[in-house]
């Protein structure tokens, strides 16, 4: 099976602005921002979406939540508030077929999202 850009990215084969990595996961600032801080944070393990989670990667998904909290830290957004998205399916927007959390900050965020 063909790697995704986000493998392609955390493997480095692709160049990306990354702000962090670690040996579970990789958060690179998003190609076409949609707030002044937008960074996505994709596990290194081939997940397609939050649905195809399975009980065996609990511990990965508490690292990317905790990770989560880290980066928004590390943007300077952790205090004014941010905003994180798991698109899940194309209906939801989701593009590219690796699971991926948007970290969103640095702007008045609206709700309902859309």
């Amino acid at each position: 099976m063909e790697k995704t850009l986000f493998e392609k990215i955390a493997d480095h084969e692709i160049p990306a602005d990354i702000v962090y990595e670690d040996e579970q996961c990789v958060a690179f600032r998003d190609i076409s921002p949609v707030a002044p801080q937008h960074v996505l944070l994709v596990p290194r393990k081939a997940l397609s979406s939050i649905a195809a989670a399975s009980q065996e990667d609990a511990s990965l998904l508490a690292h990317l939540m905790l990770k989560v909290g880290e980066i928004a830290r590390m943007l300077g957004i952790e205090e004014e508030g941010f905003r994180t998205v798991l698109n899940t399916g194309a209906r939801a927007g989701q593009t590219v077929p690796h699971l991926h959390i948007h970290i969103l900050g640095g702007r008045d965020l609206q709700w309902p999202p859309g």
